[in-house]
């Protein structure tokens, strides 16, 4: 473990451990200090110097992102002399930057235009016409647009596609102010973790051609959630807007920093999933292949479990760990078997040796905490002796559906499927986003989500169907 040593910043006496990187101190503490090629996932490089501080002692001040910690070091971010210093370097990125904020995609999250406000540089001692010109729209493949003009060389892009995936495809071309960010010849942007990029662009140079004029930012809210695509459960922040006239709707999922899950990144494939839980949507309960209302299929249900004294719950890895509790719950006054069984979530080409997961899930391991069966045998043998298998957002049915057949069916999705098909009760429930609940990943980290999806008819949640049934279950209905 670091030594831990005592430094000033500003006057305040912070801890800090000896050797690390001021900047991080500082970052860690929200001390605001501008930075542009600095990232913690990708380590100093000291190119835009953006970061300059002054410490006692020093002629010079000094970039905090190469100064290491020192017992007794006294720091200033703040002062006329270090913030002259910081206006001068950021006027110098400003030369040939182009004048298209109110067009810029970025705009409102892009740093240079906050570090722009901050300072106070509303008249230019540049003429427009003499500034340097680069390309604006180059498709660098992998849903990711650059516009050179913007570009504040801090590479981080280049590092990205260097240290972390790799696969070098970025590089800086040319030189001087002439300098542009590009791919090399014949190789474009195409690793499955490319789309970070535009999350590690701090100006406007790098978009995604997915989310690209889609939305202000400033009209998006955000909640915390965790990826389904596999059982990483890589952390995202949910960015949704509920439109005048429309519904509230995903827009994009953007990567949440947790170290001990997936860092600083997520998944190109896992970033562009939000689109799932916008399309094909089941919402129109069916009774007999017929659309009914919500009331009558929940008392459909109640009366094909009363009436069928052998039962099978089956239920889907995606639900979260309060939704099986409850499931099981059921099943044990009702004395219905009930089985994990879910083999078609294993996708032995997806994962990687990075963040990807071969098991396409969001949480199998709560079936070993809850002591929910996976067994094939014992699937088998429960499915055969069952008249009535009730099936709680399990895909495996789809491709299965021979299993199904002389038996009654109760499913409940929030997206159609085949097994809706089958079913002789079907009822509309609530997608993964838009229900709160607590995940394990594959490592055994419990994850709490909490929507705040504001659906115009929210769909009914697993949970609150669950505890309607036990309570039938009580007074003696079933």
């Amino acid at each position: 473990m670091s030594e831990m040593v005592k430094i000033s910043v500003n006057g305040e006496e912070l801890e800090a451990a000896k050797g690390s990187l001021l900047i991080d101190t500082l970052l860690d503490e929200n001390i605001h200090i501008p930075h542009f090629c600095y990232h913690q996932a990708l380590g100093k490089d000291g190119n835009c110097r953006m970061c300059m501080v002054e410490i006692e002692g020093q002629k010079r001040p000094q970039i905090a992102c190469d100064t290491p910690i020192k017992d007794g070091m006294s720091v200033r971010t703040k002062g006329e002399n270090i913030e002259k210093v910081r206006r001068d370097i950021l006027e110098l990125q400003l030369i040939n930057h182009p004048i298209d904020c109110p067009t810029c995609d970025q705009a409102g999250e892009c740093k240079l235009q906050d570090y722009y406000m901050e300072s106070g540089f509303y008249d230019s001692r540049v003429n427009v016409d003499s500034k340097n010109h680069a390309r604006k729209r180059v498709d660098l493949g992998a849903n990711v647009m650059l516009d050179q003009e913007r570009c504040v060389l801090c590479t981080r892009c280049v590092r990205f596609c260097s240290d972390i995936t790799g696969t070098n495809e970025l590089g800086v071309i040319n030189r001087a102010d002439h300098s542009v960010i590009g791919t090399f010849p014949g190789k474009p942007l195409s690793n499955p973790y490319a789309m970070n990029v535009v999350d590690l662009c701090p100006v406007g140079a790098l978009t995604s051609k997915d989310f690209r004029f889609q939305q202000r930012v400033w009209f998006l809210e955000s909640f915390n959630a965790v990826c389904n695509g596999c059982s990483k459960g890589c952390n995202i922040h949910v960015d949704h807007r509920k439109e005048k006239y429309k519904d509230d709707q995903i827009f994009r999922f953007r990567p949440r920093v947790n170290k001990e899950v997936n860092g600083h990144f997520i998944c190109d494939e896992g970033r562009l999933s939000y689109h799932n839980e916008n399309k094909n949507r089941f919402t129109n309960a069916i009774v007999d292949s017929k659309e009914s209302t919500i009331e009558n299929s929940i008392a459909s249900m109640f009366k094909l479990i009363a009436t069928n004294k052998e039962a099978l719950f089956v239920l889907g890895p995606n639900l979260s760990c309060e939704e099986i509790q409850n499931i099981k719950a059921l099943a044990h006054m009702v004395k219905a078997n009930i089985s994990g069984y879910s083999p078609n979530y294993i996708d032995e080409s997806f994962g990687d040796d990075y963040l990807k997961k071969n098991d396409r899930s969001a949480n199998k391991a709560a079936f070993k905490e809850y002591q929910i069966s996976e067994d094939e045998k014992e699937f088998k043998e429960n499915l055969d002796k069952s008249s009535l298998v009730v099936v709680f957002d399990s895909s495996f049915f789809d491709d299965n559906l021979a299993l199904l057949e002389n038996k009654k069916v109760v499913s409940c999705f929030s997206h159609n499927c085949m097994t809706i098909k089958k079913s002789n009760v079907a009822i509309a429930i609530s997608s993964f986003y838009e229900k709160s609940g607590t995940y394990i990943n594959c490592d055994g980290v419990k994850q709490k989500v909490i929507s705040k999806m504001n659906k115009e008819n929210p769909a009914l949640s697993i949970t609150s169907l669950i505890e309607e049934m036990k309570s039938m279950v009580e007074k003696g209905n079933i």
